[in-house]
């Protein structure tokens, strides 16, 4: 082991001396959350009022719209909740305290050491996670580091909020948890309840062309004509665009081209004979049954 990697694995000194505005801040810190854990079991949580609270939350469209995510791995898809569900169930619920933090930053190394946490303060269950992340972005099969400041800033927010949705949903109840995400994917599913499904089908078809994709590209994916799409069809494809909109996942990857076969391309065009012809008349017809 080399003298700089002895030197890495040391742990640097505390300072000798703390700053007053430090002191304050650490008694402040402490203070705080002594207070916290004195109001929840002051006033402890309603159960019945937190399920309340989430079926309200999960009933508007604006965050069904944002709780599920999506992106490509691999050959397949990745999806599940996102951070602001996590978020909204913790609201709702109630004493809960959570965060992320950025405990060390390393330029030499480009990575930083990170911490995120959720605390049940009623219960007292607390988890946390501490984790590093590296100053670098995965494009085009490679890693890049990350030069900008701010770049920099975006990687480790993004890397903290999926850790901290994890330590959120540790704190609370799986069934919790469970009734959200199917109330969410109701809300999706049914719109905005007083509009008739034909007319979210076209909605929903006038959103995807705006972005490139065509309703012979979601009748592919889905199996069936649009016609028949379901209420689930309708929530799957909600949570697909959302996901296009945000940049998790492109069109490409889930609305790939047809492939086009060595036969169709060598097949002759085919020429419809007069029995098959379009029951319009064409132009030159129609101009010579003008001069009868």
């Amino acid at each position: 082991m080399s003298y700089q990697q002895i030197e890495r694995m040391t742990p640097a000194a505390a300072p000798a001396r703390v700053g007053q505005g430090t002191a304050v801040e650490q008694s402040r810190a402490v203070a705080e959350v002594q207070a916290a854990v004195l109001v929840a079991r002051q006033f402890p949580r309603d159960e019945a009022m937190a399920i309340a609270k989430m079926r309200t939350a999960c009933a508007q469209q604006e965050l069904a719209q944002r709780a599920f995510f999506r992106f490509p791995r691999g050959t397949s898809n990745v999806s599940g909740e996102t951070i602001q569900l996590a978020k909204e169930l913790a609201r709702c619920w109630g004493n809960i305290q959570f965060g992320v933090a950025e405990l060390r930053r390393d330029e030499e190394y480009g990575e930083s050491e990170m911490q995120a946490w959720a605390w049940d303060m009623e219960s007292n269950e607390r988890s946390s996670t501490t984790f590093i992340v590296p100053h670098a972005r995965w494009a085009k099969g490679k890693a890049e580091k990350l030069a900008d400041f701010r770049d920099v800033y975006e990687n480790n927010a993004n890397n903290g909020a999926r850790r901290l949705r994890e330590m959120i949903f540790t704190v609370l109840p799986v069934w919790y948890i469970e009734q959200a995400k199917s109330a969410c994917a109701k809300t999706l599913a049914t719109g905005s309840g007083d509009v008739p499904r034909a007319q979210r089908i076209a909605d929903c078809v006038g959103a995807y062309e705006a972005v490139g994709i065509t309703v012979d590209q979601i009748e592919t994916k889905l199996g069936r004509p649009s016609a028949k799409w379901t209420d689930m069809d309708l929530g799957q494809l909600q949570v697909i665009y959302q996901s296009i909109q945000r940049g998790e996942v492109t069109a490409d990857e889930e609305f790939p081209a047809p492939r086009v076969t060595v036969d169709e391309i060598t097949a002759p065009a085919a020429v419809p004979d007069a029995e098959q012809s379009s029951t319009w008349p064409t132009a030159a017809q129609a101009g010579s049954g003008a001069h009868a």
